[in-house]
């Protein structure tokens, strides 16, 4: 484990955190859930029927000790949650509605979480981006003053470390957005300990192309200024401007970044998505997350093709976000 997961791994342990796992009867969600309680990390809670998961873990020979699972069919608290579910709706859900939403594994979890029985979700194995998202952003919603939430990855290569945003959510923000990203960007890469400089990245630095696209992002560098004076963040910038010393001296000489930027806006979920993908397949950088931003407590989501050990990674990143709500 790299020393970015070792540092979490202190982090958390001894915090009596509780993560929820809504996929309960996934191989790889049962094993990293089996090895989170075993190490002492956190209190994993999987969802499900009691009886199947037992079964499953069993047959893997897998050890559940110190794991708790919760069936939604036969939760002892379940009128409380449904209550609480149909008060924050505020008369989107009649308590039918409301129950029969609980029945689904995501609802539930991310209830447990607005309850406070957890403190946060870990999703996505056998579910879309969708099916994790859409739950918190109903129920635990975001932070006052965030509009979004957006989805970053932390990529790490040896003792290197950066923050791509956003990599997962919004396929086209606007400058209000992106400010905002960048904001939420910073405070995600202080969790990593990387002391943030953004860069608003586009096709274009300080001018050297004039458009619609670029001034939304030199827009979106002001609006951030604004709305934290004391952000370091500086743009529009090309890539390269950004990150290559020499190539920011001769573009943007006056910049308070120089070629040393760590966390880097994407102006568009495609071209995030992809910076990404070629950091990742090209640069064999790992890529952690995608890791979301913005809410009033920790929800994320794993990837369909997930491994065991990225739902552990995972659970600690959520865990210490835990920590810094």
């Amino acid at each position: 484990m790299s020393d970015l997961f070792t540092s979490l791994k202190e982090k958390v342990s001894g915090q009596n955190l509780r993560i929820v796992f809504p996929e309960g009867l996934d191989e790889r969600i049962l094993s990293a859930a089996s090895r989170l309680a075993a190490d002492g990390v956190l209190t994993p809670i999987l969802i499900g029927n009691i009886e199947e998961i037992q079964a499953k873990a069993s047959s893997m020979d897998v050890a559940l000790d110190a794991v708790e699972i919760y069936d939604p069919k036969n939760f002892a608290m379940m009128d409380e949650l449904v209550a609480s579910f149909v008060e924050r709706r505020k008369g989107k859900a009649t308590e039918e509605q409301a129950r029969q939403a609980l029945l689904d594994e995501n609802y539930f979890g991310t209830m447990l979480v607005y309850a406070n029985r957890a403190d946060g979700l870990v999703s996505g194995a056998a579910h879309s981006t969708a099916d994790t998202v859409r739950p918190a952003l109903q129920i635990i919603k975001t932070k006052e003053g965030v509009r979004k939430t957006s989805g970053v990855f932390i990529m790490v290569r040896e003792d290197e470390k950066y923050v791509f945003a956003d990599c997962a959510i919004n396929i086209a923000p606007d400058s209000q957005d992106l400010a905002e990203i960048a904001i939420e960007g910073a405070k995600t890469a202080r969790m990593f300990d990387i002391e943030p400089r953004v860069a608003m990245l586009s096709f274009s630095t300080k001018g050297s192309a004039v458009s619609p696209e670029t001034e939304r992002v030199s827009k979106a560098v002001e609006e951030a200024k604004l709305r934290d004076p004391l952000l370091v963040i500086d743009g529009e910038f090309q890539f390269d401007a950004a990150f290559v010393p020499s190539v920011a001296q001769k573009k943007a000489p006056d910049s308070p970044l120089q070629g040393d930027a760590n966390v880097f806006v994407f102006p568009s979920l495609e071209a995030g998505n992809i910076g990404y993908k070629i950091a990742q397949r090209l640069g064999n950088f790992e890529a952690v997350g995608p890791i979301l931003q913005g809410l009033n407590a920790p929800v994320n989501d794993l990837s369909r093709g997930c491994d065991e050990e990225d739902v552990y990674k995972l659970a600690l990143i959520t865990a210490a976000q835990a920590l810094t709500k």
